[in-house]
């Protein structure tokens, strides 16, 4: 048995917008270090641990007991897209953090910040003495280099909103080696919230030392290993491809880039039938003992190809710690009876986003004709009603959810029930009515309806079977119903990352996927809302005009009154008027169905093997909160091959 030993360390708590942090002083205690490492030490491979952390090293606070050094963390992966399965599981160390329970921001990389008076201005402190993996320091300039790259429009051609206000890109100074500050043209009250969520990432993976080697300022023999890199043209791709964005499969299909998580994957994504995660020496969290963390000495993902592969794995106890592609209602009663054969239980998923399937009409369609009609609320609204949602719940999702739109949840402070049950009554009749209104009031010979050009007017709807929603399977059911009320729904299966290509690029009719905003974020990701951020697949061309007035497409003046009501939201540290601003952005928003929503969820589960330790319950998901961060796999224990 483990014993919970002593536990001293101190407590670090920030109010949430025009919060001063301070730093408390460390405990006294003499630093440790995982076996593997004083090995390392001992061989003269490694400095001593004391020389590899911070002056200030993060203390990480531990749910059940200080934990035990070594094991293996074993998990699943699909190919193509699956890359957030990693990201989630050790890629979520930013400036700050949210606290385990979703209820305040929290130092973390930075270890105070402070806010000007106006909400403009946010100044980090770093924690003095931080390493990347390799051992080079991390310091302000890597952040300087960062802005370097987001400023340059030929490597980032579309920067992210949580950079970017109205008045243009922030600005970012450097102010000494450990500090730095962003500043905006105008009020950014959300700043540090949104910072605390996965696209606060940015800043922090951009190890100056590696990465200037790409870049032609830097290197003036770049073109030999432009020259050595078949994919690369110039400079400019070489420097996407060994710097590509977290989010995408590129960051983790560049092993050698240093990083500041908790384990550095050894192999790239793609390249073998597993992905290999070996614990960072340089990491710069302690327990409340002094242990440098993380407690598990590697990850493990076994690259498979589909998630029933994943099941199986579950229930041959080869799975330690998995809520994705798992935690389904369909998985549930075959997951309880092979608990005792894999020896692992249950653990809650709060995933209750504004909607877990939803049909996403690309309002910005290239076709004329489809765009046009995809426009026309009535239109939406005759999809909505023609949808049987009581029986995609009852089928497909085994009773699990209940019928809604796009909107806050219920357990959500802003909830209004108007807007998660409106258009939502199964009433085929209605919606014939409506499209017979708008025009589509002639069919072919088969039943379908005809578009103004003589056509079958028919949707390609992109699906991808992921998160454990089932997309297929509500492709399915929904391709029936408008088939019902003459509407020709064709179902296209895609791997995430090419349906998200597509997507991106504007070039599909529509697709189902969910949204955040269900909880506390619909604040920091009112994507389903307004078209805003870089994964507004329903309308990606107003989303590009949103953030750079000159690309895009300039949307209508209905689009441009949601952005001006977000911007009430965004450029005030005044709660109160946050709220008033974001209940008017979701009623202008919902009332002109945007997406038609079809399933909120009641939440969703994982599997954990019974001797994992200092895990969330329920763990907290929604939107951009990148589970399990904020609390992440760090301070997870004796997990893997120690378990009998």
């Amino acid at each position: 048995m483990l014993m919970k030993r002593g536990q001293r360390g101190l407590i670090r708590s920030t109010a949430m917008g025009m919060a001063l942090t301070a730093t408390v002083a460390l405990p006294a205690f003499a630093f440790e270090e995982a076996p593997m490492l004083a090995e390392k030490v001992a061989a003269n491979e490694l400095p001593a641990v004391d020389d590899r952390l911070p002056s200030t090293p993060m203390v990480m606070e531990t749910l059940d007991s200080i934990g035990e050094y070594g094991g293996t963390l074993r998990r699943a992966i699909l190919g193509g897209g699956d890359q957030h399965n990693i990201l989630r599981q050790i890629g979520t160390e930013l400036l700050v953090r949210w606290s385990h329970d979703w209820s305040e921001v929290k130092p973390n990389i930075a270890e105070s910040w402070t806010v000007s008076d106006d909400a403009t201005t946010y100044t980090f402190k770093l924690r003095e003495g931080m390493r990347w993996s390799d051992g080079e320091p991390f310091t302000a300039d890597d952040i300087m280099f960062w802005y370097e790259v987001f400023m340059d429009d030929k490597l980032t051609p579309s920067k992210h909103p949580n950079y970017v206000d109205a008045g243009g890109p922030v600005q970012v100074s450097k102010i000494d080696a450990t500090t730095v500050e962003f500043k905006f043209s105008q009020p950014n009250g959300l700043f540090i919230q949104n910072m605390a969520y996965g696209f606060g990432y940015y800043p922090v993976v951009y190890p100056k030392h590696y990465l200037s080697q790409f870049h032609e300022k830097y290197n003036s023999d770049i073109q030999a290993l432009i020259d050595a890199e078949p994919a690369a043209a110039d400079w400019v791709q070489l420097f996407n491809l060994k710097a590509g964005p977290m989010h995408t499969p590129l960051f983790w299909q560049n092993a050698d880039r240093p990083t500041l998580h908790p384990w550095k994957t050894k192999n790239a994504y793609g390249s073998s039938d597993r992905v290999v995660a070996e614990r960072n020496p340089y990491f710069w969290k302690v327990d409340e003992a002094g242990n440098q963390l993380p407690y598990v000495d590697q990850i493990t993902w076994d690259q498979v190809e589909d998630p029933e592969t994943i099941l199986l794995k579950a229930f041959n106890g080869e799975i330690d710690y998995m809520a994705r592609h798992i935690g389904r209602p369909s998985n549930l009663a075959a997951l309880t009876d092979n608990k005792e054969r894999g020896k692992y239980d249950f653990f809650g998923v709060g995933d209750i986003p504004s909607n877990q399937s939803i049909l996403m009409f690309n309002l910005n369609n290239p076709d004329p004709i489809k765009n046009k009609i995809v426009n026309m609320v009535d239109f939406r609204k005759a999809v909505s009603h023609a949808v049987d949602r009581q029986e995609i719940v009852d089928l497909v999702y085994l009773g699990a959810g209940k019928p809604g739109q796009t909107a806050p949840h219920e357990r959500s402070p802003v909830y209004n029930e108007k807007w998660v049950t409106q258009f939502t009554e199964f009433d085929p009749d209605a919606a014939n009515a409506l499209l017979d209104g708008i025009g589509l009031d002639q069919k072919d010979d088969d039943g379908y309806r005809l578009g103004p050009d003589g056509n079958r007017f028919t949707l390609v709807f992109l699906v991808a079977d992921v998160f454990g929603f089932q997309y297929p399977d509500v492709m399915e059911l929904v391709a029936e119903y408008a088939k019902d009320v003459g509407l020709d729904f064709q179902v296209r299966a895609s791997d995430r990352s090419r349906l998200q290509e597509i997507a991106s690029a504007g070039d599909h009719d529509a697709y189902i996927w969910n949204c955040g905003g269900g909880l506390a974020d619909a604040y920091t990701n009112p994507d389903c809302y307004l078209p805003r951020g870089q994964a507004v697949f329903w309308a990606p061309k107003w989303a590009a005009w949103g953030v750079d007035n000159s690309k895009g497409i300039e949307p209508p003046e209905s689009i441009k009154e949601l952005f001006e009501a977000y911007r009430g939201v965004t450029t005030s540290g005044d709660t109160a008027v946050q709220e008033a601003a974001l209940k008017d952005l979701i009623e202008k928003a919902t009332s002109q169905l945007l997406t038609v929503g079809l399933v909120q969820s009641d939440g969703a589960y994982g599997v954990v093997r019974n001797n994992v330790r200092n895990y969330v319950d329920p763990m907290p998901i929604a939107g951009q909160l990148w589970t399990p961060a904020p609390y992440t796999s760090q301070v997870y224990f004796e997990g893997g091959a120690n378990l009998p």
